[in-house]
């Protein structure tokens, strides 16, 4: 092969070589025509590889078929019209396993690049904390490749100002607005009750929304403020709408950790009862409460998975960059300043959701999960991660945290 390579001298060992054409049929099956031969192959005339797209087209487009036969494509969002398969732009490699990850983004890759191509059209998304940094990008993407995005947001005036800003930008996107606030099971409840009265299907859950710095506060629930908010509301919301994730599957949950997870001091000793409720002021720095969520945040998403692939369901966990300036820091004025003196040299908001989007939509991930993302790449996450009775132990305690506040509030 490298013969061929070094006879056509080509720039790039995927350009086609003279005299050939790249073509698609309506199942996504790409082949290869020779114009001199008259021949037609499936295997790339260069690589030898084959290669296969996604039966959909990108959102937007439309295919058509003139009167003689002729097959023509419309793109009705910038009034274009070609012969070429728009498809074949995101032409993928034909895998030998499903955990041979070819990595095709990195730290400099943006959310919208992740989705380019692709129509979402038919996908219902739930996003906690969408309403700013990179909950919006989020969003915000995903709405432009007209996925039917709802943003769960404490601050609805919030809220309202995002869906404006995203449907100023494309006036049929598709953004639904609904309250929670994490910091109360309570409200975690009729949001999910609402949810389902609304009769939604729920295509990918992605649970964003967290805090950090935040000094010793307990919530109406009796229970720690980072701890509830960053994991245990989310545990709650999943779990409340479990069934309808099972009944939309293929349904993918996406849960947002971080590189701070490497430094909890978590043990599984920690994970009962007597340790968690009522908290401990003596005990609390909220810096180690943070890397302690964040942990928590990756060994449910490993169980979740463990427990809902079977029903097609698939979660992955992942960090979406250091110290990006987003509102994570606004609960303390110092940490508002290093944040801002260290923003030239951290991710835009756009790049920072780019890894949230990856684990949402990438086909390779379809059936997929249980794995730690960075940057669009898998990537080991720390020992305790792996632990799966550190894990069981976590669901077990937030089952027990749960049903306890389930059963005060029937008194």
């Amino acid at each position: 092969m490298a013969t061929t390579r070094q006879a056509f001298d080509s720039d790039s060992e995927d350009e086609m070589p003279p005299g050939w054409e790249e073509r698609v049929t309506t199942d996504g099956k790409v082949y290869y025509a020779n114009h001199e031969s008259k021949k037609t192959q499936w295997f790339h005339p260069v690589t030898g590889k084959k290669k296969t797209v996604k039966g959909e087209l990108p959102y937007g487009w439309e295919r058509n078929v003139a009167d003689d036969g002729t097959v023509f494509y419309v793109d009705h969002i910038n009034q274009k019209t070609t012969y070429t398969d728009p498809r074949l732009a995101f032409a993928e490699e034909v895998k030998d396993s499903p955990l041979d990850f070819r990595q095709k983004f990195d730290a400099n890759s943006t959310a919208l690049q992740v989705l380019m191509g692709r129509d979402l059209s038919e996908k219902y998304v739930l996003i906690t904390g969408a309403n700013s940094g990179i909950g919006f990008e989020t969003a915000r993407s995903l709405a432009l490749h007209g996925a039917t995005v709802v943003m769960a947001c404490r601050d609805i005036a919030s809220a309202k100002q995002a869906r404006a800003a995203i449907l100023n930008e494309l006036s049929k996107a598709k953004v639904e607005i609904m309250h929670v606030d994490l910091a109360s099971l309570a409200s975690v409840k009729m949001l999910a009750d609402k949810y389902i009265q609304n009769g939604w299907p729920l295509h990918i859950l992605i649970l964003n929304a967290g805090v950090f710095g935040v000094g010793f506060s307990v919530t109406e629930d009796n229970l720690e403020k980072t701890f509830q908010v960053n994991h245990l509301a989310h545990f709650y919301l999943t779990r409340l709408l479990v069934h309808v994730l099972m009944a939309s599957a293929p349904a993918r949950v996406v849960v947002v950790s971080s590189e701070s997870h490497r430094m909890s001091s978590l043990s599984e000793q920690d994970l009962v009862v007597e340790r968690v409720s009522p908290p401990k002021a003596s005990s609390f720095w909220h810096f180690d409460a943070y890397n302690n969520s964040k942990l928590c945040n990756i060994l449910f998403a490993n169980e979740l998975n463990c427990r809902l692939m079977p029903h097609g369901v698939v979660a992955n966990s992942l960090h979406p960059g250091n110290m990006m300036s987003s509102g994570l820091a606004r609960h303390w004025w110092l940490y508002r300043l290093i944040f801002a003196l260290v923003r030239p040299f951290t991710k835009s908001m756009q790049q920072g959701a780019s890894t949230t989007v990856y684990c949402a939509v990438a086909e390779e991930l379809s059936n997929v999960g249980g794995l730690y993302f960075n940057n669009c790449c898998r990537c080991p996450p720390s020992k305790p991660t792996f632990s799966k009775s550190m894990a069981t132990a976590l669901w077990s305690l937030s089952e027990k945290l749960l049903d306890r506040r389930e059963r005060q509030r029937e008194l």
